[in-house]
């Protein structure tokens, strides 16, 4: 074994997205490093810009690289300097995914034969090099494809609630509410005692989050819905929100509507609005139009981003320690993942595949098996 199919991403000073795949080297583990043999690794959302950048999907083919299938898609030019510090470059993809260490370091020998995820930015792939340090061990009896999913939803869904702690709000709002991530989201505050607000845009997605137990659940399609976010709000008292869909008028609804809760009891001239800090996080792109935000919430109000890296920055690593441990040990309970479908790293480059998962639907989600058929 000296070769292994890696997925790997180009897009040309021309104007040319190549998605394909590779034959490389199995790489040897330093002292501190391991080798993971790679079963499972999920296309999240965040996976999408490094693995086709702007490219116009709907027009893109089935081509051929190297002997191995790929996707070739036109990128209009003037897209190009979205992406200019890449141009030229083959670029690996995939940041999460999970299997079996099959190579490891003189100082990392404990993880051999282990199941472990990691995220390494090229987890598309059969081998993988990893910094054991940044290797999480899982618990005897969990697979690989369980593990898959172990760090972008689960750690974005606790530091959701962290951050909500550590700046002092109470409860909390989550738009794209019925995504995996938003499942999970929701068994966390349930079992954590928090209050949590889902905005979802279809009455299906309500009825999920609802058979899951969830208490305030809000349908932005409904003529109603500023004032069942409102009433939501009031009972709540949520005075953070996290967005995933970045732009649009949806961040500027949930200030407005936190406002409103805010004043309901208000009486006399307040020129400045409520004193309650109202904040929004931006951490998704679902919506690519700009945020329109019209200020009509007073001058107690901010809008940001958010990003787990920063965040676990922040939180120090005792911290990231920790929820990482409760990741691993309810892996199969709050972070348990459900795929839409299981893709080798072949159908995963075919065109009409592609284009079906970077629609990224509200509770589809996509797992890659590297192995699959090899």
């Amino acid at each position: 074994m000296t070769k292994g199919l890696q997925m790997l991403s180009k897009i040309s000073k021309a104007g040319e997205l190549e998605l394909l795949l590779a034959d490389v080297d199995v790489p040897t583990p330093g002292k501190d490093q391991v080798v993971i043999r790679m079963e499972a690794a999920p296309i999240n959302p965040s996976d999408m810009g490094p693995m086709v950048g702007p490219a116009a999907i709907s027009e893109g083919k089935q081509g051929s690289v190297g002997g191995h299938p790929a996707f070739i898609a036109p990128v209009p030019e003037k897209r190009l300097a979205m992406v200019r510090s890449r141009l030229d470059m083959t670029v690996p993809v995939g940041n999460e995914g999970a299997g079996t260490v099959i190579a490891a370091g003189d100082d990392a020998q404990a993880l051999m034969g282990k199941t472990v995820s990691a995220t390494t930015g090229a987890s598309y792939a059969q081998y993988v090099l990893a910094p054991a340090a940044m290797c999480l061990a899982h618990n005897e009896g969990t697979t690989a494809k369980e593990a898959a999913s172990s760090f972008v939803n689960p750690l974005t869904a606790l530091g959701m609630v962290e951050t909500m702690k550590m700046e002092g709000h109470k409860a909390l709002v989550h738009t794209a509410a019925a995504s995996n991530l938003g499942q999970m989201l929701n068994k966390i505050c349930q079992a954590d005692g928090v209050d949590l607000v889902n905005i979802v845009r279809k009455q299906e997605q309500a009825d999920l989050l609802k058979a899951l137990g969830a208490k305030y659940v809000c349908d932005s399609s409904k003529d109603s819905f500023l004032d069942d976010l409102t009433d939501a709000l009031e009972a709540t008292g949520a005075t953070i929100a996290f967005d995933a869909t970045g732009g649009g008028r949806l961040a500027n609804d949930i200030l407005t509507c936190m406002e409103r809760a805010a004043s309901r009891d208000a009486s006399g001239l307040n020129t400045y609005g409520s004193s309650v800090m109202k904040q929004v996080y931006l951490y998704g792109g679902l919506d690519l139009s700009p945020t329109i935000l019209e200020r009509g919430y007073g001058m107690s109000w901010s809008v940001g981003g958010w990003l787990l890296p920063l965040f676990l920055g922040r939180v120090g690593p005792a911290k990231a320690a920790e929820l990482q441990k409760r990741v691993a040990d309810e892996i199969k309970t709050t972070f348990a993942s459900a795929y839409t479908a299981e893709l080798s790293l072949e159908e995963a480059v075919d065109p009409d595949t592609v284009r079906t998962y970077v629609a990224k639907k509200t509770g589809e989600k996509y797992l890659i098996l590297p192995q699959k058929g090899h």
